[in-house]
C-alpha cells in the first residue's frame, strides 16, 4: 500500500464529505485528561495527546492494549515477550530489558500506579480510558517518561446501580467472560463503588508440531478491579483502586522458518502475577488551598522463560543442541506524591509538589544448555546461574506555574528536580550504587483564536537515569551517565462545524543528548565469544516529526476519523569500533504510522464499523540492518444494540496478514550457524462474537 495514495485519498474523501455534510452532527464531548496535574481539558495543554474513552476501547480492541497501538500516531512497540510490555514513542523506548536496573524511558501508569517495564497487565476489560502523552513529561513523571507517558484509568464508579455482563468467544479457541457492576453504597449516596472480574484465554495462534499441541504460546489472563469513591467529609474526597492481574501466557513466538509453526521441546512462558493499589486523597480545608496525596503501591512476580535454541532432537540430529532461559523476577513499587495548588480559578495558578519511589527488583536466571559436534567431537556445555538485588530511591520536587497573558494567552512554566539513589549487587561479585540529580522540565505559550481554535508552542526537557553495564564491559564503560533530551513543539488544537469535527496537529523537533544505546563490543578481535553487550552514552539524536488526528461525527449515524504520525528519527552521531550508524534510523521508528476508519450506527440498533491502521518498515535494532516490511491491518464489526443488550460479529487482521514485530539477527542452527534473520510475527486473523448484558 503506497501511504501517500493513502493519505491523499482519506484526506480527500474526508474534505469531499465535509463539503456535501448537511445533517445535523453530534457534538464532540470536551476531553479532559487525567494524567494532567489539574485534569486540563486537551484544548488547555501544549502537548500532543492521544485520548481513547471506554466506548473507542471497546469498539477497537477485545483483550489487550497492544491491540490498540496501531492506532496512535508515532507509537510503537518491541514484541519481546508474549504481550507488549515495551513500548516506543517517536522512537524512544527500550527494545528489551532483562537485567540490571530497570530504567524505562515511557511511563506506564495503571490507576496511578507505576507498571512502567512491566506492562504485561493492560488488559482492557472495564477500563474508562487510555490516554498517551507524547514528548518528554520532564516535570509531570520525571526519569521514567523521557519520551512519553501511557495512563490507563479503569471505570469510575457512578451513584447510579448499574453493571454489565460480556461473553466472547473466537477463533484460535479463544473465550472470554467478564462481569462489572457498582453504584451508591449508602442512601446519602456519598461512598460509590465499582467491582470488575475478567478471564480471557486462547492458544496463541502457534502450533507445535513437535509436541502435538497448539496452546504452547497460549494466553490465560485473569484481571480483578475494584475502586472506591468516598466522600468522607465536607472537605475530604478519597479514591481507591485496588487490582489483582494473574497473566499465565505460554512463550513459544520464535519459529526457525519464521512461521507460526513451532519446533521447541520445552516451550516458556511470560507470565505475570501483580497486585496494586492507589489512593487519592483530597484536602480543601485550607482556605483557597488544595491539597492532593496520591499513594500507589505494587507487587509482581514475573516469569519469563524460553527455549533458547527454538528446535529439538530431530530438528538438530546429528548434533545435540538444546538450551533454555528461565528468568523469574520480583519486582514492589511504594509511592507517595503530595501537591498542593490553588483550590480555584483565576489569571495565575501554580501547583508545587514532593513526589518519592521506593522500587526493589530481585532477579534470578538460569541459563542451560548442551551442545555436542559428533563430525569434530567437539562438546560444550553450559550451566550458568545468576542473581541480582536492586533497590532505587527517588526523591523530586515539582512545581508548575500558569500565567494568563490576557484573556486568550497562556504561558507555563513547569519545573523537576529529581535525585536518584541506587544500590545494586549479583551474583558475580558486581555491587554499584551511583547516585545522580537530574533536572527537567517545560516552557509553552498557547493563544485561544477562538472558542474552536488553539495554537501552541513548547519547549520542553526530559531526562533518564544513568546506569550500568553487568558482566564483562569494555574498560572505562561499567557505568553509563544519564540521557536528556529537548524537544520543540508547536500545534494547533481545533473544533470544527460547530463541535462535530475535531482537528488536532502538531509538528516537533527532538534532540538526543549522551543518548543511552545498548549495542555490543567484542574485546579480543577474531574470537567469537568474546562478545560483550551493554549500554553506552554512545550517540546524539535527532527526531523531526508531524502527528495529526482528525475525528468527524458526519450526522446522526456516521463517524470518521484518521490518525496520523511521520517520523524522521535518526542517530546524528553514532560509532562504535565495530559499527558506524550516524544519519541510520534508530530501531523501531516507522517513518510513518497510519489509522483510519468509519462507523455506521443507525438510530434502530444496527451498527457497524472498519478500521485500518498501516505501519512502515524499521529497524528491528542497532547491532544489524535488518528492517521489517511495511503492513496494513484490517479489522472490522457489526451487530445489533438494544436497550439493554449488544450482539456483535468481529474481526482482527481480516485478511490474514503476516508481519513482524521484533527481529533478531545472529546465528542459531548448527553447525556451522550462520548469522538469520529471525522474526516474531504477529497476531493471525481472528474471527469472534461477543454478547454484552447491561444491568
Amino acid at each position: 500500500m503506497n501511504i501517500i495514495k493513502v493519505l491523499r485519498g482519506s484526506l480527500g474523501l474526508l474534505a469531499v464529505l465535509i463539503a456535501g455534510q448537511s445533517q445535523s452532527a453530534q457534538a464532540i464531548d470536551e476531553i479532559v485528561v487525567t494524567a494532567d496535574f489539574r485534569g486540563r481539558s486537551t484544548m488547555e495543554i501544549a502537548a500532543s495527546i492521544s485520548v481513547l474513552d471506554s466506548e473507542q476501547i471497546e469498539q477497537l480492541a477485545t483483550q489487550h492494549f497492544e491491540e490498540l497501538i496501531g492506532l496512535i500516531p508515532n507509537l510503537n512497540w518491541s514484541g519481546d515477550g508474549h504481550r507488549a510490555r515495551y513500548f516506543q514513542i517517536r522512537g524512544v523506548g527500550e527494545l528489551e530489558q532483562y537485567q540490571g536496573a530497570p530504567n524505562p524511558s515511557i511511563g506506564f501508569l495503571v490507576d496511578d500506579i507505576d507498571f512502567s517495564g512491566i506492562g504485561t497487565i493492560a488488559t482492557l476489560f472495564d477500563m474508562q480510558r487510555i490516554e498517551v502523552l507524547r514528548g518528554p513529561q520532564g516535570s509531570r513523571y520525571g526519569a521514567n517518561a523521557l519520551g512519553g507517558l501511557i495512563y490507563m484509568q479503569s471505570q469510575l464508579p457512578s451513584a447510579e446501580r448499574n453493571g454489565r455482563l460480556e461473553l466472547s468467544a473466537g477463533g484460535d479457541d479463544a473465550y472470554s467472560a467478564g462481569i462489572a457492576f457498582g453504584g451508591a453504597l449508602n442512601t446519602g449516596e456519598s461512598a460509590l463503588f465499582r467491582f470488575s472480574a475478567h478471564h480471557h484465554q486462547s492458544n496463541g495462534y502457534r502450533d507445535n508440531t513437535f509436541l502435538g499441541r497448539e496452546d504452547t504460546n497460549g494466553r490465560d489472563e485473569t484481571t480483578i478491579r475494584g475502586r472506591l469513591a468516598w466522600q468522607a467529609s465536607e472537605h475530604v474526597d478519597v479514591n481507591i483502586a485496588a487490582f489483582f492481574s494473574s497473566i499465565d501466557n505460554g512463550y513459544d513466538a520464535f519459529s526457525l522458518d519464521n512461521s507460526y509453526t513451532m519446533l521447541s521441546d520445552k516451550p516458556g512462558k511470560d507470565a505475570q502475577d501483580s497486585i496494586g493499589a492507589s489512593a487519592k486523597i483530597e484536602w480543601s480545608g485550607m482556605p483557597d488551598l488544595l491539597l492532593t496525596s496520591i499513594t500507589a503501591l505494587a507487587d509482581s512476580d514475573i516469569e519469563f522463560s524460553f527455549d533458547a535454541d527454538w528446535g529439538n532432537d530431530d530438528s538438530w540430529n546429528p548434533f545435540l543442541y538444546d538450551f533454555i532461559s528461565i528468568s523469574d523476577r520480583k519486582r514492589r513499587t511504594l509511592s507517595q506524591e503530595f501537591r498542593l495548588a490553588p483550590d480555584r480559578n483565576g489569571s495565575s495558578d501554580w501547583l508545587v509538589g514532593f513526589y518519592a519511589l521506593r522500587l526493589v527488583d530481585d532477579l534470578q536466571t538460569l541459563n542451560q544448555g548442551e551442545y555436542y559436534d559428533p563430525f569434530l567431537d567437539f562438546a560444550d556445555s553450559l550451566d550458568d546461574s545468576f542473581s541480582s538485588s536492586y533497590e532505587a530511591t527517588s526523591l523530586a520536587l515539582f512545581g508548575q506555574y500558569d500565567h494568563a497573558l490576557g484573556s486568550a494567552t497562556r504561558l507555563t512554566f513547569g519545573l523537576r528536580v529529581e535525585r536518584r539513589s541506587t544500590d545494586y549487587a549479583d551474583s558475580t561479585g558486581l555491587s554499584a550504587d551511583p547516585s545522580e540529580t537530574m533536572v527537567g522540565g517545560e516552557i509553552s505559550l498557547s493563544h485561544d483564536y477562538s472558542d474552536a481554535l488553539t495554537a501552541y508552542v513548547s519547549l520542553s526537557k526530559g531526562y533518564k537515569a544513568g546506569g550500568f553495564n553487568l558482566g564483562a564491559a569494555p574498560a572505562g564503560r561499567r557505568e553509563f551517565g544519564a540521557e536528556e533530551l529537548w524537544n520543540l513543539e508547536t500545534g494547533i488544537k481545533s473544533l470544527l462545524l460547530d463541535g462535530a469535527l475535531s482537528l488536532n496537529a502538531s509538528l516537533f523537533y527532538s534532540i538526543r543528548n549522551d543518548q543511552q544505546v545498548r549495542t555490543s563490543f567484542q574485546l579480543v578481535p577474531g574470537d567469537p565469544t568474546t562478545f560483550v553487550f551493554f549500554t553506552d552514552n554512545a550517540a546524539k539524536g535527532k527526531t523531526l516529526g508531524a502527528e495529526a488526528d482528525i475525528r468527524w461525527f458526519a450526522g446522526e449515524s456516521w463517524e470518521f476519523y484518521a490518525n496520523i504520525g511521520l517520523l524522521d528519527a535518526t542517530f546524528d552521531d553514532f560509532s562504535t569500533p565495530q559499527i558506524d550508524l550516524s544519519g541510520r534510523a534508530q530501531a523501531h521508528a516507522p517513518d510513518y504510522t497510519l489509522a483510519v476508519g468509519a462507523s455506521f450506527r443507525d438510530a434502530s440498533g444496527w451498527f457497524a464499523r472498519v478500521d485500518v491502521t498501516a505501519k512502515d518498515a524499521f529497524y528491528f535494532d542497532v547491532s544489524h540492518d535488518q528492517k521489517s516490511a511495511a503492513y496494513e491491518l484490517v479489522n472490522a464489526r457489526a451487530g445489533f444494540a438494544a436497550d439493554s443488550w449488544t450482539a456483535q460479529l468481529w474481526a482482527r487482521n481480516l485478511f490474514d496478514e503476516q508481519y513482524a514485530v521484533r527481529g533478531f539477527f545472529f546465528g542459531n542452527e548448527p553447525p556451522d550457524f550462520p548469522a538469520t534473520l529471525y522474526t516474531r510475527l504477529g497476531d493471525a486473523r481472528q474471527v469472534g462474537v461477543s454478547f454484552e448484558k447491561r444491568f
